[in-house]
């Protein structure tokens, strides 16, 4: 005890650098019970899947603080669930998910204004549908937000959940590049789903424009998962939101971590804002794994970030910084999870080029027979060598103490109504297909 309060005077000396700023409460939109218990359903219904055999929730599963657990995940091909998840020997997928699965948490709020490791996906008033995605013209409007856009690629992508080339309808038109608009797979899946008696009620309870006899389109079916969503994991009542709003006062340990990160541990120079993130893209010499984000008809396994986005150099191997309620139970953590061990990561974060030497991989991945090395990329010298050269940020060793101080204040984040969820998960679901619990 006496140490801490020696340690909560010399900070007293260095007050904090930026204020913390409290989540605004009226930027969470408001749904209906009807719209919100259907995007549940649709959440947790593999329906949404080429093959019928994974859900939003194989990935972002409650039980994994809305991630699946694991550093890179097995989405179409996999049987099981979070670090049980195996790949399926006969349906074998094609390689792993080339990112950590990011979790949910607050993604519904007004400000957030961009989505994906490297924001592929963020708002933009000058664009006709109001956002920018990777379908540029062919982007349909109709989406309430951007959560609700966001929601609905991963039923595009073949690791995810479209499957690949032969196997169903949806992969066929994925493959063959009709993804929006009559006969396109977003059209495909919404048929699928309206011919649910079931949700073809629910559906007409929840908007009255079906309920007046349009039809169910896909952006219906990825505003009510944005509805669901969005109530489900928000996360505003931490310890550290209830300090904020003067409902509580943090412990001392957790209380120096707050002061350290916001003033001489330097960490809101880029986690700053009500969400701890600044929403933009830093280049931070994270490990690489796994497959990268390459091309089917490209060979290498590099994942360099916002660049792919951008087209700029500068913008090479730079991620967007993540949002941190619950972060102590949202691990690996990484935007490809080379980390399990929180504590090691906020370590190698602070000072990058020297962790390179001393990383040593700490995380378990189920098996994939015919997968490229999984470290083939940080076992180049060359290539780890360009993701430490584009680190800009000066390196800021963290000693034990400060360590102690941080995790405390990070574990003052954890928002445990969030982590449970409102509503919890279906018994059953409208399409009859089994559910990942």
């Amino acid at each position: 005890m006496r140490s801490l309060l020696i340690f909560l005077s010399l900070l007293a000396a260095n007050p904090v650098a930026a204020d913390p700023v409290p989540i605004d409460e009226t930027g969470f939109p408001s749904h209906g019970a009807e719209e919100v218990e259907l995007g549940k359903l649709l959440f947790y219904d593999p329906i949404l899947s080429g093959n019928r055999s994974v859900s939003c929730a194989t990935c972002h599963h409650p039980r994994f603080a809305t991630g699946d657990g694991i550093a890179l995940g097995l989405g179409d091909g996999g049987v099981g669930l979070g670090p049980d998840r195996q790949a399926d020997p006969e349906n074998l997928p094609e390689q792993r998910i080339p990112r950590n699965a990011p979790a949910l948490f607050n993604t519904g709020h007004r400000d957030v204004t961009v989505m994906f490791a490297d924001g592929r996906i963020e708002a933009d008033p000058d664009r006709p549908s109001g956002l920018r995605t990777p379908l540029e013209e062919e982007m349909v409007a109709g989406f309430d937000n951007l959560l609700s856009a966001q929601t609905m690629f991963p039923v595009l992508s073949p690791d995810e959940m479209a499957g690949h080339y032969q196997e169903n309808d949806v992969a066929k038109a994925v493959r063959q590049g009709r993804l929006t608009g009559d006969g396109g797979a977003w059209d495909i899946i919404a048929g699928r789903v309206a011919d649910i008696p079931e949700y073809r009620t629910r559906f007409a309870a929840a908007y009255p424009d079906i309920a007046s006899g349009g039809r169910i389109a896909f952006t219906d079916i990825s505003n009510a998962i944005s509805a669901f969503v969005s109530a489900e994991w928000r996360s505003d009542d931490s310890a550290f939101d209830r300090h904020l709003r003067g409902e509580g006062a943090l412990e001392d340990e957790a209380l120096a971590g707050m002061e350290l990160f916001f003033g001489d541990a330097g960490c809101a120079s880029c986690h700053d804002g009500p969400f701890l993130s600044d929403q933009e893209f830093h280049a931070m010499g994270a490990p690489q794994l796994g497959p990268g984000k390459a091309e089917r008809f490209e060979s290498h396994q590099r994942d360099v970030g916002r660049m792919r986005v951008t087209g700029r150099t500068e913008d090479a191997y730079a991620f967007r910084t993540p949002m941190l309620r619950n972060v102590t139970r949202t691990g690996p953590w990484g935007h490809a999870g080379g980390h399990a061990d929180l504590r090691e990561f906020l370590r190698d974060h602070a000072e990058p080029l020297a962790a390179s030497d001393r990383y040593t991989p700490d995380v378990a991945l189920p098996p994939l027979a015919g997968a490229k090395p999984d470290w083939a990329i940080w076992s180049d010298p060359k290539e780890r060598g360009a993701i430490l050269s584009a680190v800009k940020r000066q390196p800021h060793p963290l000693d034990e103490r400060v360590l102690d101080a941080l995790m405390a204040f990070l574990a003052a984040l954890d928002d445990e109504t969030a982590l449970s969820g409102r509503m919890g998960i279906p018994e059953t679901v409208p399409s009859g297909l089994p559910i990942d619990r």
